[in-house]
């Protein structure tokens, strides 16, 4: 099933997870993810968690931030490397080297993975 990227309530929030408004896209989201099945239930629980886990590290929860985003690592995992209109295969990789840099004593930055509909055109 292909979300629709382009309006309602999944748009919003990716409008407002590009401004940064995490718990706003968190919000936007979940109407969204209450009404799903399986697998793309799971799949909007893994970009919430994502979104989730930027809110916690703007406001200083490192250890909250970095175990959601370990969370939805393990969903978005399962995905394809497109799936629902998303471009997944980036995001994975966006939020794995952000994860390997923490968990080899990097200096800790919040780059903020960017989720990107999938191009219907590959």
């Amino acid at each position: 099933m292909t979300l629709d990227w382009q309006s309602g309530a999944l748009a919003e929030g990716l409008a407002c997870y590009c401004k940064c408004e995490y718990f706003l896209a968190h919000e936007h989201w979940e109407s969204v993810w209450l009404q799903l099945h399986d697998p793309e239930k799971s799949f909007l629980q893994a970009l919430i968690q994502v979104t989730a886990a930027f809110h916690h590290l703007h406001t200083g929860n490192t250890r909250g931030g970095l175990s959601l985003l370990r969370r939805a690592m393990r969903r978005l995992e399962l995905a394809p490397d497109c799936f629902a209109g998303i471009a997944v295969a980036p995001l994975r990789a966006e939020i794995g080297a952000l994860l390997e840099a923490h968990e080899n004593g990097a200096p800790f930055t919040v780059a903020i993975p960017q989720i990107r509909p999938a191009d219907p055109h590959p």
